[in-house]
């Protein structure tokens, strides 16, 4: 949740001709559409140490690549398009979901294991 939150205040403080500072935009963007939403859907479906972290990192990364082109192309269908503003935050709404969801699994998950 922090790299989404320092990439979403990034991209909208930091103007795109604001050298050398617009790098860490860049950097945490591509770290926020990457690797975010992907990693907290894999928290779901996997909320205990079931798969080691270079499997987690990697399918992560593939699931973020399939869910970014989705959520671009359902933008394109409403009235706001796609632009930096829509994508960032249905991105951030998307992680944030998951990130819950995933948090409340894993809680739930360990209170079983205690039973």
């Amino acid at each position: 949740m922090l790299i989404a939150a320092i990439a979403t205040t990034l991209v909208f403080t930091i103007s795109e001709d604001n050298y050398p500072i617009v790098y860490a935009r860049y950097l945490f963007g591509a770290i926020f559409v990457l690797w975010v939403p992907g990693y907290s859907l894999m928290k779901i479906l996997f909320p205990t140490r079931e798969i080691d972290n270079i499997e987690r990192v990697a399918l992560s990364i593939g699931i973020s690549v399939a869910f970014v082109p989705i959520a671009g192309i359902l933008l394109s269908y409403t009235p706001f398009g796609i632009r930096t503003t829509p994508i960032t935050v249905s991105l951030l709404a998307l992680a944030i979901t998951f990130a819950t969801i995933a948090v409340i699994k894993e809680h739930q998950t360990k209170l079983k294991a205690k039973s």
